[in-house]
Protein backbone atom coordinates (compact mmCIF):
# COMPACT_ATOMS: atom_id res chain seq x y z
CA UNK A 1 0.00 0.00 0.00
CA UNK A 2 1.21 3.91 -0.72
CA UNK A 3 3.03 4.94 2.59
CA UNK A 4 1.58 8.50 1.76
CA UNK A 5 -2.12 6.72 2.16
CA UNK A 6 -1.04 4.77 4.90
CA UNK A 7 -0.29 8.01 6.79
CA UNK A 8 -3.13 9.59 5.19
CA UNK A 9 -5.73 7.33 6.75
CA UNK A 10 -3.57 7.12 10.36
CA UNK A 11 -4.37 11.14 10.41
CA UNK A 12 -8.00 10.44 9.78
CA UNK A 13 -8.89 12.72 7.53
CA UNK A 14 -13.05 12.23 8.71
CA UNK A 15 -12.13 13.73 12.56
CA UNK A 16 -10.17 17.16 11.10
CA UNK A 17 -13.53 19.29 10.87
CA UNK A 18 -13.05 19.09 14.87
CA UNK A 19 -10.14 21.00 14.37
CA UNK A 20 -11.01 23.85 11.78
CA UNK A 21 -14.89 24.27 12.87
CA UNK A 22 -13.06 26.47 16.31
CA UNK A 23 -10.99 28.28 14.78
CA UNK A 24 -13.18 29.19 12.16
CA UNK A 25 -15.99 30.90 15.02
CA UNK A 26 -12.58 31.86 16.79
CA UNK A 27 -11.94 33.98 13.27
CA UNK A 28 -15.43 35.24 13.14
CA UNK A 29 -15.55 36.91 16.39
CA UNK A 30 -12.04 38.94 15.74
CA UNK A 31 -13.67 40.21 12.53
CA UNK A 32 -16.77 41.34 14.42
CA UNK A 33 -14.76 43.68 15.96
CA UNK A 34 -12.40 44.84 12.86
CA UNK A 35 -9.56 42.77 14.64
CA UNK A 36 -8.47 39.74 12.69
CA UNK A 37 -5.30 39.46 11.95
CA UNK A 38 -4.25 36.51 8.78
CA UNK A 39 -1.10 35.26 10.33
CA UNK A 40 -2.47 34.50 14.19
CA UNK A 41 -5.38 32.85 12.12
CA UNK A 42 -2.83 30.59 10.08
CA UNK A 43 -0.94 29.82 13.24
CA UNK A 44 -4.37 28.63 15.27
CA UNK A 45 -5.33 26.78 12.31
CA UNK A 46 -1.98 24.83 11.81
CA UNK A 47 -1.78 24.30 15.55
CA UNK A 48 -5.40 23.01 16.02
CA UNK A 49 -4.66 20.34 12.68
CA UNK A 50 -1.07 19.50 14.42
CA UNK A 51 -2.38 18.68 17.88
CA UNK A 52 -5.69 16.75 16.28
CA UNK A 53 -3.04 14.28 14.12
CA UNK A 54 -0.84 14.23 16.96
CA UNK A 55 -3.33 12.94 19.00
CA UNK A 56 -5.26 10.44 16.09
CA UNK A 57 -1.61 8.85 15.88
CA UNK A 58 -1.75 8.58 19.66
CA UNK A 59 -4.64 6.95 19.78
CA UNK A 60 -3.95 4.58 16.83
CA UNK A 61 -0.23 3.76 18.76
CA UNK A 62 -1.71 3.31 22.56
CA UNK A 63 -4.86 1.74 21.47
CA UNK A 64 -2.91 -1.20 19.97
CA UNK A 65 -0.24 -0.91 22.82
CA UNK A 66 -3.59 -1.60 25.80
CA UNK A 67 -4.85 -4.36 23.40
CA UNK A 68 -7.94 -1.98 21.87
CA UNK A 69 -7.80 -2.49 18.56
CA UNK A 70 -7.41 -5.86 17.72
CA UNK A 71 -8.61 -8.29 14.94
CA UNK A 72 -12.20 -8.41 16.00
CA UNK A 73 -12.78 -4.18 15.66
CA UNK A 74 -14.92 -3.26 13.26
CA UNK A 75 -13.65 -0.10 11.54
CA UNK A 76 -11.41 1.86 9.62
CA UNK A 77 -7.75 -0.32 9.71
CA UNK A 78 -5.40 1.44 11.91
CA UNK A 79 -2.25 1.14 10.49
CA UNK A 80 -0.51 -0.07 13.94
CA UNK A 81 -3.05 -2.95 14.65
CA UNK A 82 -2.96 -3.61 10.70
CA UNK A 83 1.21 -3.98 10.59
CA UNK A 84 1.51 -1.03 8.19
CA UNK A 85 3.16 0.81 10.75
CA UNK A 86 5.56 -0.15 13.00
CA UNK A 87 4.87 1.17 17.23
CA UNK A 88 7.98 2.06 17.57
CA UNK A 89 7.61 4.44 14.04
CA UNK A 90 4.08 5.52 14.91
CA UNK A 91 5.22 6.94 18.50
CA UNK A 92 8.15 8.65 17.07
CA UNK A 93 6.14 10.48 14.45
CA UNK A 94 3.20 11.42 17.01
CA UNK A 95 6.18 12.78 19.28
CA UNK A 96 7.62 14.82 16.14
CA UNK A 97 3.53 16.14 15.12
CA UNK A 98 3.33 17.27 19.04
CA UNK A 99 6.72 18.77 18.52
CA UNK A 100 5.44 20.67 15.62
CA UNK A 101 2.87 21.62 17.32
CA UNK A 102 4.41 23.13 20.39
CA UNK A 103 7.01 24.76 17.76
CA UNK A 104 3.96 26.44 15.94
CA UNK A 105 2.60 27.41 19.37
CA UNK A 106 5.92 29.66 20.21
CA UNK A 107 5.12 31.41 17.17
CA UNK A 108 1.56 32.45 19.39
CA UNK A 109 3.62 33.91 22.68
CA UNK A 110 3.99 37.44 21.27
CA UNK A 111 0.29 37.54 20.87
CA UNK A 112 -0.66 35.60 24.40
CA UNK A 113 2.08 35.74 26.34
CA UNK A 114 3.17 32.89 29.36
CA UNK A 115 -1.10 32.10 29.34
CA UNK A 116 -0.36 30.73 25.68
CA UNK A 117 2.18 28.82 26.75
CA UNK A 118 0.23 26.75 29.77
CA UNK A 119 -2.72 26.71 26.85
CA UNK A 120 -0.17 24.79 24.08
CA UNK A 121 1.07 22.52 27.03
CA UNK A 122 -2.31 21.52 28.39
CA UNK A 123 -3.61 20.58 24.74
CA UNK A 124 -0.67 18.59 23.86
CA UNK A 125 -1.00 16.84 27.17
CA UNK A 126 -4.14 15.60 26.82
CA UNK A 127 -3.52 14.69 23.46
CA UNK A 128 -1.25 12.45 25.15
CA UNK A 129 -3.54 11.60 27.95
CA UNK A 130 -6.49 10.86 25.96
CA UNK A 131 -5.38 7.01 25.28
CA UNK A 132 -2.07 7.28 26.80
CA UNK A 133 -0.28 7.51 30.44
CA UNK A 134 -1.27 5.73 33.35
CA UNK A 135 -5.09 7.36 33.72
CA UNK A 136 -5.97 7.45 29.96
CA UNK A 137 -9.10 9.52 29.72
CA UNK A 138 -10.84 7.98 26.32
CA UNK A 139 -10.29 4.53 28.76
CA UNK A 140 -12.05 6.29 31.66
CA UNK A 141 -14.84 7.76 29.72
CA UNK A 142 -13.58 11.26 30.17
CA UNK A 143 -12.83 11.29 25.98
CA UNK A 144 -16.15 13.26 25.21
CA UNK A 145 -15.28 16.01 28.04
CA UNK A 146 -11.72 16.04 26.31
CA UNK A 147 -12.89 16.94 22.97
CA UNK A 148 -15.54 19.44 24.36
CA UNK A 149 -13.18 21.77 26.45
CA UNK A 150 -10.85 21.60 23.96
CA UNK A 151 -12.33 21.62 20.68
CA UNK A 152 -14.68 23.83 21.93
CA UNK A 153 -14.20 26.69 24.58
CA UNK A 154 -10.19 26.41 24.70
CA UNK A 155 -9.82 26.33 20.37
CA UNK A 156 -12.83 29.16 20.25
CA UNK A 157 -11.81 31.38 22.98
CA UNK A 158 -7.64 30.94 22.26
CA UNK A 159 -8.40 31.54 18.52
CA UNK A 160 -10.31 34.95 19.55
CA UNK A 161 -8.21 35.98 21.88
CA UNK A 162 -4.46 35.89 19.79
CA UNK A 163 -6.41 38.32 17.49
CA UNK A 164 -8.24 40.45 19.86
CA UNK A 165 -6.12 40.63 23.09
CA UNK A 166 -9.54 39.89 25.19
CA UNK A 167 -12.15 37.20 25.10
CA UNK A 168 -15.20 38.53 23.13
CA UNK A 169 -18.57 37.89 25.16
CA UNK A 170 -19.96 35.75 22.91
CA UNK A 171 -16.57 33.60 22.87
CA UNK A 172 -18.24 31.31 25.47
CA UNK A 173 -21.44 30.73 24.45
CA UNK A 174 -20.70 30.27 20.63
CA UNK A 175 -18.35 27.84 21.52
CA UNK A 176 -20.68 25.61 23.27
CA UNK A 177 -22.22 24.02 20.11
CA UNK A 178 -19.04 23.98 18.51
CA UNK A 179 -17.45 21.79 21.44
CA UNK A 180 -20.65 19.33 21.33
CA UNK A 181 -20.85 18.69 17.60
CA UNK A 182 -16.97 17.64 18.18
CA UNK A 183 -18.00 15.05 20.64
CA UNK A 184 -20.67 13.78 18.40
CA UNK A 185 -17.68 12.38 16.56
CA UNK A 186 -15.99 10.53 18.87
CA UNK A 187 -19.50 9.53 19.80
CA UNK A 188 -20.17 7.98 16.79
CA UNK A 189 -16.74 6.23 16.51
CA UNK A 190 -16.89 4.81 20.00
CA UNK A 191 -20.99 3.75 19.14
CA UNK A 192 -18.97 1.71 16.43
CA UNK A 193 -16.15 0.39 18.48
CA UNK A 194 -18.32 -0.17 21.81
CA UNK A 195 -18.11 -4.77 21.22
CA UNK A 196 -14.77 -4.55 21.09
CA UNK A 197 -13.67 -1.28 23.84
CA UNK A 198 -15.34 -3.13 26.67
CA UNK A 199 -13.60 -6.36 26.96
CA UNK A 200 -10.27 -3.85 26.44
CA UNK A 201 -10.82 -2.42 29.43
CA UNK A 202 -11.88 1.51 27.41
CA UNK A 203 -14.90 2.50 29.52
CA UNK A 204 -16.28 5.20 26.72
CA UNK A 205 -19.73 6.45 27.73
CA UNK A 206 -20.60 4.38 25.39
CA UNK A 207 -19.56 1.40 27.16
CA UNK A 208 -20.52 2.49 30.55
CA UNK A 209 -24.38 3.77 29.94
CA UNK A 210 -24.96 1.80 26.74
CA UNK A 211 -26.09 2.78 23.09
CA UNK A 212 -29.26 4.10 24.50
CA UNK A 213 -27.97 6.85 26.49
CA UNK A 214 -25.46 7.36 23.39
CA UNK A 215 -28.11 8.35 21.03
CA UNK A 216 -29.52 10.70 23.43
CA UNK A 217 -26.47 12.28 24.10
CA UNK A 218 -25.91 12.43 20.41
CA UNK A 219 -29.27 14.33 20.20
CA UNK A 220 -29.59 16.44 22.90
CA UNK A 221 -25.76 17.78 21.45
CA UNK A 222 -27.56 18.84 18.29
CA UNK A 223 -30.19 20.22 19.84
CA UNK A 224 -28.71 22.68 21.86
CA UNK A 225 -26.48 23.22 19.19
CA UNK A 226 -29.60 24.35 17.31
CA UNK A 227 -30.68 26.08 20.02
CA UNK A 228 -27.66 28.68 20.72
CA UNK A 229 -28.31 30.73 18.05
CA UNK A 230 -31.93 31.37 18.89
CA UNK A 231 -30.40 32.28 22.34
CA UNK A 232 -27.51 34.40 20.57
CA UNK A 233 -30.66 36.34 18.99
CA UNK A 234 -32.75 36.63 21.69
CA UNK A 235 -29.37 38.30 23.02
CA UNK A 236 -29.53 41.23 20.10
CA UNK A 237 -27.86 39.54 17.68
CA UNK A 238 -29.55 40.27 14.30
CA UNK A 239 -31.16 37.60 12.05
CA UNK A 240 -28.04 36.46 10.15
CA UNK A 241 -27.03 34.80 13.25
CA UNK A 242 -29.77 32.35 12.89
CA UNK A 243 -28.17 30.91 9.67
CA UNK A 244 -26.66 27.55 11.77
CA UNK A 245 -30.48 26.23 11.67
CA UNK A 246 -30.15 25.67 7.86
CA UNK A 247 -27.99 22.33 9.37
CA UNK A 248 -31.30 21.36 11.16
CA UNK A 249 -32.83 18.86 8.40
CA UNK A 250 -29.08 17.44 8.42
CA UNK A 251 -28.96 17.04 11.64
CA UNK A 252 -31.75 15.23 12.76
CA UNK A 253 -31.20 12.90 9.54
CA UNK A 254 -28.72 12.27 11.25
CA UNK A 255 -29.68 11.04 14.85
CA UNK A 256 -32.11 9.18 13.05
CA UNK A 257 -29.79 7.21 11.11
CA UNK A 258 -27.80 6.61 14.59
CA UNK A 259 -30.80 4.98 15.79
CA UNK A 260 -31.23 2.32 12.88
CA UNK A 261 -27.76 1.66 12.30
CA UNK A 262 -27.07 -2.14 11.99
CA UNK A 263 -24.16 -2.48 10.02
CA UNK A 264 -20.63 -0.76 11.09
CA UNK A 265 -19.96 0.62 7.82
CA UNK A 266 -23.24 2.77 8.46
CA UNK A 267 -21.60 4.55 11.43
CA UNK A 268 -18.22 4.49 9.35
CA UNK A 269 -20.81 6.79 6.80
CA UNK A 270 -22.41 8.72 9.85
CA UNK A 271 -18.42 9.22 11.64
CA UNK A 272 -17.45 10.98 8.53
CA UNK A 273 -21.11 13.05 7.80
CA UNK A 274 -20.91 13.96 11.49
CA UNK A 275 -17.73 15.96 11.04
CA UNK A 276 -19.07 16.98 7.66
CA UNK A 277 -22.11 18.74 10.28
CA UNK A 278 -19.77 20.06 12.49
CA UNK A 279 -17.98 21.98 9.49
CA UNK A 280 -20.98 23.37 8.12
CA UNK A 281 -22.61 24.29 11.52
CA UNK A 282 -19.25 26.16 12.09
CA UNK A 283 -18.77 27.64 9.12
CA UNK A 284 -22.61 28.92 9.05
CA UNK A 285 -21.95 30.55 12.36
CA UNK A 286 -19.43 32.12 11.50
CA UNK A 287 -20.80 33.55 8.55
CA UNK A 288 -23.72 34.81 11.15
CA UNK A 289 -21.31 36.26 13.49
CA UNK A 290 -20.07 38.48 11.10
CA UNK A 291 -23.14 39.05 9.08
CA UNK A 292 -25.21 39.95 12.44
CA UNK A 293 -22.89 43.39 13.24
Amino acid sequence: MNRALVWLAAARPRTLPAAVAPVMVGCALAMRENRFVWGAAALCLAFALLIQIGTNFANDYYDFIKGADTAARVGPRRAVAAGLVSPGIMKVVMIATFAAAFGVGLCLLPRGGLTLLVVGLSSIAAGIAYTGGPWPLGYLGLGDVFVFVFFGPVAVMTTCFVQTGNIERAALLTSIPIGLLAANILLVNNYRDADTDGPAGKRTLVVRFGRGFARGQYACSLAVALLVPIALLTGGYRWPILLPLLATPLGVSHARRLAKAAEPKELIALLGDSGKLLFLYGALLATGLVWSR
